[in-house]
Order: C-alpha cells, then structure tokens, then sequence
C-alpha cells in the first residue's frame, strides 16, 4: 500500500508516534550533554539519533515537520537533576512499551511499523544496558541509610510520642537522636566499606548519611509543624510520612533497576508499620509503670 493510500485514523497514530520520537530525541541529547563519562554521553547521543531516524521515516507518511514538546522535555530534564538519567531513560522506555499497541495497529497498512517497533526495542535495550549512573552503584548504601532511618526513628518518635505528648519535646529528641544516629550510621558504613576494600568508602558513608538525615528532617517536620499538644495528629502525619518515603524510593528502585516493585513496599512498609506501633505500646507501659507524667 502507497504511503499516501494509508487511512486517516493511521496518519493520526503515526503522527503521535512522530511527535514521541522528535521530543525523545531532543531529551537524549539533553542528557548527553549532562553526563561526566564521554563513553555515556555517546550512548546517549547515539539513542537520540535513533530517535530521530524514526522520526525521519514517520516523516515519509505525515509530510510535517515537528518540534519537540518543550514542557516534556524540560519535565525529564528536571527529573534527571532530581532521580538521575537512568530513571528518566527507564520510565521514557516503559511509555514506549505501551505504545506496541500503536505499533500493532499501524503493521497492516504500514509495512515498516513493526520493524521499526523491534528495532528500537533491540538497539536501544542493547544501549541502555552500557549504562552505569554512579548513583546507582550505591543503592546498597542508599536502602542501608533510608531502611534504617525509618525503623528506628519511626519507632522512637511513635514511642516518644505518648510517653512526652508534647511535640516540640518530640521533635526536640527526634532531631538529637537522628543526627547522631546520622552520624554513626555512616561513620559504621565508612569502616564496613573500608574493612571491604572498598575503594569508595566515603562515597559510600555519605550516601547512607544523606539518606539518614533527608528521613531524619521529614518524620520531624510534622512534630515542628503542629501545635505542641496535637501529638496524635503529628504521630498520624508521621506514618503517613513514612508510607509516601517508602512507596517513592521503592518505585525509583523498581524502576532504575528493573525490580519487582509491590513485594518490596509492603515488606518494607509493613516492617517500618509494625516496628511503630510497638514502640507506641512500650511509651504507653514506660509511661504507666514509671509513674512519669511531663
């Protein structure tokens, strides 16, 4: 079939397609001109290229030029400032897994659909796996840092909360002992990577602080925030907290690595959960059996 015999329908998929491939290529070069290693700012040109190879043969069927989506393309490039470019590439690949639907469609009246469909899915996977985001390399470090953060302050604030019911007393012991477990917890990362042979050892403490005290400040914000009395309502704003910090790491984790996402949040949710609702029964018993009363 002529490339000018194809249904109206179909031009308007393959229009949208064009449109995807002009702005995906603006976004790779914009990467590549944000990336420290010459042989990464290659890989990311090159993907862009293929990009805009796509976009020249979609061409062939619209006759229009395009231009790329400035407010898409701005969104990713702060999302690679904040998550890093691994993150933007994985989730730009998972809306192109969506539009296979498009692709199927488009085979019948448009020979070249699925073989551009299969070549983008081969070259570019083939491409995307050379990639090695620094950032990336000390998840470990950053699950350590984070995972720790939650049990043990969410713990300690829950059982804080009835034992003083008073939230600046809160929020006054939360920040002293999370900067100092701040503080130890990436002192012990330093000495356990170091212990290892660990070259990057004081990469590796300060990602785990850095974690450590971005939860520190967050789970302390509500006790700062709410009127001394409302320790309740603080303790609730608190595990909401946490449930939004859980769910927001594990799914940059499930998508930067390519991990299954559900098991990972409730496991770690649950964990964080649960550790909070005994500490709150131990400040309730503290409490009672002490005979304390501030």
């Amino acid at each position: 079939m002529g490339k000018q015999n194809i249904s109206n329908e179909t031009k308007k998929i393959i229009l949208k397609l064009q449109q995807n491939e002009v702005t995906e290529q603006a976004i790779y070069y914009n990467l590549s001109k944000r990336v420290k290693k010459d042989s990464e700012k290659k890989i990311l040109k090159r993907i862009g290229d293929e990009e805009g190879a796509h976009s020249e043969i979609w061409f062939k069927y619209t006759n229009k030029k395009l231009r790329p989506q400035k407010i898409k393309v701005y969104f990713y490039l702060l999302l690679n400032i904040i998550l890093g470019y691994t993150f933007v590439i994985k989730i730009m690949e998972k809306g192109e897994e969506d539009a296979q639907g498009m692709y199927s469609q488009l085979a019948e009246e448009v020979p070249e659909a699925q073989k551009v469909y299969e070549d983008e899915q081969r070259h570019e996977q083939a491409l995307i796996s050379l990639l090695d985001e620094e950032r990336l390399q000390y998840v470990g470090s950053m699950v350590l840092g984070l995972n720790d953060a939650l049990v043990e302050l969410t713990g300690t604030l829950a059982g804080l909360s009835f034992a003083l019911q008073d939230n600046r007393l809160v929020a006054l012991s939360g920040l002293i002992t999370g900067i100092s477990a701040t503080l130890s917890m990436a002192s012990s990362e330093y000495l356990s990577a170091r212990s290892e042979g660990n070259q990057n050892a004081k990469k590796s403490a300060l990602y785990t602080g850095i974690m450590y005290i971005f939860a520190v400040i967050l789970l302390v914000l509500p006790y700062l925030l709410l009127p001394s009395d409302q320790y309740l309502y603080a303790l609730i704003s608190m595990l909401i907290i946490v449930v939004l910090i859980i769910f927001a790491f594990t799914y940059y984790i499930s998508v930067a690595k390519d991990l299954p996402f559900k098991k990972r949040f409730f496991e770690m949710a649950g964990i964080s959960l649960s550790v909070a609702a005994l500490s709150f029964v131990v400040g309730i018993l503290v409490k009672y059996f002490l005979g304390i009363d501030i």
